[in-house]
């Protein structure tokens, strides 16, 4: 009689009295991590889901009836601006800096370096980040009234959130171009080809996918961001997160907890689709990556 032993890897066993040993679930191991899921991204959801669609009257959209007033469209059409074009410098600078890592020594001085200090700023958000602005630049500096003579009503914060929006960028790029085999461009110049004809049918196609979706991992970074406009801006809502903190909070009675979470519903329904056309770039790049 022949045993099979099931894979160490597909369940746990455990000794109980008696002898008898008992498989424990896979999903035993995950339980904390779902219950962390559960808890601080799928309540939030349906919090701001349920207060979108309920009002004192119960279930209503007259919380989406102030979504075609003149500031909130501003507000969003600045978010989206500001995104956008955070997105794209981030996206083009830090995309060349990646390039710059990727062709020096793997295992050199500068890559650690430069991943190390990208690792780092990625995550430099918020209120320490203000903080540094104000202090370097501030808030009447020559770059923020070129910008705002520009007709920029966002006071630079694209420059500001270039500082995290570029490393980030690194980071996620960084891992397309080193699968890019030196064998291909050794390949093209086998056949006649030159450094155009590399990038316009080998390299430039096979970047495309994973740079476009660094791009909008960059523009889903950038909308989502609030601590830092916060911080810098103390009046106004200019853009959409500002303006659902204001619409939160007011002191002079005039909160409207049902219309932020309209205008948070908004914000989350932009921020999924943006996410979910990165996922799909994603899939594409990782098949010539692996």
């Amino acid at each position: 009689m022949t045993v099979v032993e099931r894979p160490l890897v597909e369940t746990v066993r455990r000794p109980l009295r008696g002898g008898r040993r008992l498989a424990t679930p896979q999903w035993i191991a995950a339980a904390p991590f779902f219950l962390y899921v559960g808890i601080f991204l799928l309540l939030p959801t349906a919090i701001v889901v349920g207060g979108a669609f309920i009002d004192s009257n119960g279930l209503s959209l007259s919380n989406f009836a102030s979504m075609n007033q003149r500031f909130v469209i501003n507000a969003f059409i600045n978010s989206v601006v500001l995104s956008a074009t955070s997105a794209i410098i981030g996206a083009v600078f830090g995309a060349l800096l990646a390039y710059a890592v990727a062709t020096g020594n793997p295992n050199g001085v500068f890559r650690r370096l430069v991943s190390s200090a990208c690792g780092v700023l990625a995550q430099f958000g918020g209120v320490t980040l203000a903080f540094a602005f104000i202090a370097t630049i501030g808030g009447a500096g020559f770059i923020t009234l070129w910008l705002q003579q520009q007709g920029m009503n966002i006071r630079g914060l694209v420059l500001v959130y270039t500082y995290f929006q570029i490393p980030l960028m690194v980071l996620v790029f960084l891992p397309a171009l080193d699968g890019i085999r030196p064998q291909w461009r050794e390949a093209t110049e086998s056949l006649g080809g030159g450094t155009w004809h590399y990038w316009r049918y080998i390299a430039g196609p096979l970047l495309a996918p994973a740079f476009f979706g660094g791009t909008l991992l960059l523009f889903a970074n950038a909308f989502s961001a609030y601590a830092t406009a916060a911080a810098l801006i103390n009046q106004g809502s200019i853009i959409a997160s500002l303006l659902i903190a204001n619409t939160l909070t007011s002191e002079v009675g005039l909160a409207s907890p049902g219309i932020a979470s309209a205008l948070a519903l908004v914000m989350v329904v932009l921020v999924a689709i943006v996410m979910v056309l990165y996922t799909v770039l994603q899939r594409r790049t990782s098949r010539w990556l692996q």
